[in-house]
């Protein structure tokens, strides 16, 4: 008897040992990309007003997804080169996912001013002039670069910097100095041969140089910073923005005035590559980090007149459970020694500093644009207060907006990753 109870604890020991290995599953990273230039071309929209006619294209417009998965939990970014892109939109996408959580699932703009209209700005009649179909069909291929990401997840390792990013790249357009140099880049790399899979760029900045009226549609500095770093590194590239409202532009400034070529993207984009490459080059590897995502609901007030209407005369009214306000999706997510947290719009580099010196890490990434794209983010005090804020005062959804989102984006944070610190 006591040799069958001797053979059935080695045998309980050992089912113990291989469950807990076949739980324990390794940290994996996965990546997609698809084109989503409109042929024919369409007209492009840098903001309020009736899109832009166009003649030409520069680069292909695309989405580029990254998926991470850690015991399970799975993880999703996907970044499309346009304006800003509505949670309305993004639901569509999710809906279409079945293997990632919806609200794990974060779908962020890269804020070309160079990209059909998404938004459904409406003219003077109240007539927008939106291709529908154009953007039923990125939802569609948002959905498809994720799922396709899945198919291609494999062990992967982290390397995680943030450093200032140097050179002429970008300022700010009211205040020179009155921006965040700081860059945060994360890399997902083979354990093997350290293949790059995956390079994640985080940066502050209006990819206008070419803007909507020079006639060409295009991707502005975004594609080639992509190219850049996939040409230097290997893998695909993903540029998220980071708190770029008010106004952080390109550096594209010369003693004859703004150089808006197609040549200026490159130099800014490929700078920008550069610098990324060279903050992440030296930073130590993470061979099992943590991934974990937490996701909230918020409502925002709409309380401009300006903001009022567009969402009045939009097509996504119908769609929406009220007009005065906005619900929209915060996440907090921690990827190794990153948090990241989003922004759902363009929030002013005060806000930036803000969040990001409340932030528990010292590897914090802000991915604006994300989940939602309602116009700009400012403190209650600069709210209408100087001449110079005027248009974005009126392009905001009202004077609590940054307020509301910075309190429940740090209460966020608190509650992800247990510290009572954040915020004061």
């Amino acid at each position: 008897m006591s040799e069958i109870m001797l053979a059935s604890a080695i045998l309980f020991v050992l089912c113990c040992c291989f469950s807990a290995r076949s739980f324990a599953m390794p940290f994996q990273a996965g990546t997609a990309r698809r084109i989503i230039t409109p042929d024919p071309l369409l007209p492009v929209s840098g903001g309020v007003g009736t899109p832009c006619p166009v003649q030409e294209k520069r680069g292909d417009l695309s989405v580029n997804a990254v998926v991470f998965e850690k015991d399970g939990e799975r993880v999703a970014m996907a970044v499309i080169d346009n304006l800003g892109w509505p949670r309305i939109w993004g639901d569509k996408s999710r809906a279409l996912i079945p293997g990632i959580k919806p609200e794990n699932i974060l779908i962020a703009a890269t804020h070309t001013h160079s990209a059909p209209d998404a938004y459904c700005f409406p003219d003077e009649e109240g007539n927008h002039h939106a291709d529908m179909d154009y953007i039923e069909r990125v939802c569609v291929l948002v959905a498809e670069a994720v799922n396709d990401a899945v198919t291609h997840l494999q062990p992967a390792v982290l390397r995680i910097a943030v450093g200032e990013a140097k050179g002429k790249i970008a300022y700010n357009y009211y205040a020179p100095d009155l921006y965040d140099p700081r860059c945060a880049v994360l890399q997902a790399l083979t354990p093997d041969n350290k293949s790059v899979i995956a390079t994640l760029v985080n940066y502050a900045i209006h990819p206008e140089t070419l803007g909507p009226h020079k006639g060409i549609l295009s991707p502005d500095l975004c594609g080639p910073l992509r190219d850049h770093i996939e040409a230097e590194a290997g893998g695909i590239a993903l540029f998220i923005n980071g708190a770029q409202g008010g106004m952080i532009t390109a550096d594209n400034r010369s003693p004859d005035g703004d150089l808006e070529t197609w040549d200026e993207c490159v130099r800014i984009g490929t700078l920008l590559g550069r610098e990324a490459l060279r903050i992440i080059e030296k930073a130590p590897e993470q061979a099992d980090p943590i991934l974990h995502c937490m996701a909230r609901d918020i409502a925002l007030p709409v309380d401009s007149p300006l903001m009022q209407m567009l969402l009045q005369q939009s097509p996504m009214a119908s769609q929406m459970e009220r007009l005065d306000r906005v619900v929209t999706q915060l996440n907090a997510v921690t990827l190794g020694t990153a948090l990241m947290l989003t922004i759902p719009g363009e929030a002013l580099p005060n806000i930036g500093y803000y969040l990001k010196r409340n932030m528990p890490t010292k590897y914090p990434f802000l991915l604006g644009l994300t989940n939602d794209a309602y116009g700009y983010m400012l403190c209650r005090h600069d709210f209408d207060s100087f001449e110079r804020y005027q248009y974005i005062s009126q392009t905001s959804m009202g004077e609590m907006t940054g307020e509301i989102y910075c309190e429940q984006a740090l209460q966020l944070v608190r509650d992800a990753t247990g510290n009572t610190d954040a915020n004061h």
